[in-house]
């Protein structure tokens, strides 16, 4: 486990986003990447039946940590649990029930590239494309403010200025010890505007 970002990549006009997961595919493999496997990280999202305003639970899974559950707060509290949480949230049904139609998820191809792991991942609400993400990450490294320089310039190769700057959510931890709920929150963030652009009926992005 080292350092990610995530990053949303925008879908030109009169373009699919399945070809531009392909073209960002051929980028990778012209840089030197060799293809090591699939990824998926998912959202279920819960809201509070009793509470007034009502409360939000995200519940996320990544194949990269397969025996963990992490469970997101509208606050941006986060808990690492083992899977045997997703039986618990049952449990909880008269407190908390699922959103319906908000279980979204990205997932594809994962390249390994020297101390990278590249990942492209076609994301999906309710079984209808929405758009891209591309997770860079740097392995040698747990600290985000060490590794930027070098994150940033393979960045920019692959996916240009759209990586000018650290994810919103990692840039006031770049100090910090870096974990997976970081990565977690950086999906979600991006997994939250799909969502939104999606009920305001906007286009892939």
């Amino acid at each position: 486990m080292g350092v990610s970002c995530v990053y949303s990549y925008p879908v030109p006009e009169g373009r699919s986003g399945a070809q531009v997961v392909e073209v960002l595919q051929k980028q990778v493999e012209t840089l030197g990447g060799i293809k090591a496997g699939n990824f998926i990280v998912d959202c279920e999202t819960y809201q509070s039946v009793m509470l007034n305003p009502p409360k939000t639970l995200h519940i996320l899974h990544n194949s990269e940590h397969p025996a963990s559950c992490f469970a997101i707060l509208d606050s941006g509290a986060t808990l690492v649990a083992d899977t045997l949480f997703n039986g618990l949230v049952l449990y909880l049904k008269n407190f908390y029930q699922a959103r319906k139609g908000a279980k979204i998820e990205s997932k594809g191809q994962r390249f390994q590239l020297s101390d990278f792991v590249l990942k492209i991942g076609s994301v999906s609400l309710a079984g209808s494309m929405k758009g891209v993400l591309v997770e860079v990450e740097y392995c040698p490294s747990v600290v985000a403010a060490d590794c930027w320089n070098l994150m940033k310039e393979l960045l920019q190769s692959l996916i240009g200025n759209v990586a000018e700057n650290p994810p919103p959510s990692l840039k006031p931890k770049m100090d910090e010890t870096y974990t997976p709920a970081m990565t977690m929150l950086q999906y979600l963030d991006h997994f939250n505007s799909f969502r939104t652009a999606a009920a305001m009926g906007q286009p892939l992005r």
